[in-house]
């Protein structure tokens, strides 16, 4: 969405040039998404936001460090606090799987999120690292939390995962990746449909990874 900026006379504070340039990373993510890389402008973002060419290439020499800044942006609104992924831990295992699984999903189910997963989608493949950086910094804390869950439950003797960061990242795999990919391509479901889902996927991982 386009927005346009009605600056007041003098020079801006330092926090309203931040909110402007957040703001124009905003549009231009849009821009990006709606348009792709190749036929988003420099000259039509500048115009959304009512600034000139030679503003935007002051802050962004060209399209491409323009590009970086508004998914960097996408990806640091992404990231949940390790005290928001703890607080995700129950008292019975497989509660804590659900309540894990709806944290990762929740994340992608905000418009940012939406952006970012898309963005991630459409130009990965022209930009790798931005794979990369986004998960470190959105799936890299959740996975190195479960590994430890996961490893203290081997410990306990109620799983048997011998090893517990690979079986992370395989449970992201098997039960957000689905609702994940179904919610991206613009499907519909109900709290109730993601519910089912996440708790047969639980329970299916956890039949397989049970000590016996």
């Amino acid at each position: 969405m386009a927005i346009t900026y009605r600056p007041k006379a003098g020079r801006p504070t330092r926090d309203q040039a931040q909110a402007r340039d957040v703001a124009m990373l905003e549009t231009a993510l849009d821009h990006f998404l709606d348009l792709g890389f190749e036929r988003t402008t420099i000259e039509s973002i500048a115009r959304s936001v009512g600034m000139t060419k030679r503003t935007l290439y002051v802050r962004y020499p060209d399209k491409v460090a323009l590009f970086r800044a508004a998914v960097g942006l996408a990806i640091d609104r992404f990231a949940v606090s390790q005290e928001q992924i703890e607080a995700t831990e129950r008292d019975d295992i497989e509660e804590t799987l659900v309540a894990f699984a709806w944290l990762r999903i929740e994340q992608v189910m905000t418009p940012n999120g939406l952006k970012l997963q898309r963005i991630i989608n459409t130009e990965s493949h022209r930009f790798p690292k931005i794979l990369a950086e986004s998960y470190e910094v959105g799936a890299g804390p959740s996975v190195r939390f479960l590994a430890s869950v996961l490893a203290r439950e081997t410990a306990a003797g109620r799983l048997a995962v011998p090893e517990p960061e690979r079986a992370a990242v395989v449970f992201l795999s098997m039960v957000v990746s689905g609702p994940v990919r179904t919610i991206v391509i613009g499907n519909q479901l109900s709290r109730d449909e993601i519910e089912d889902r996440l708790r047969y996927a639980v329970r299916l991982f956890l039949d397989g990874a049970r000590a016996r």
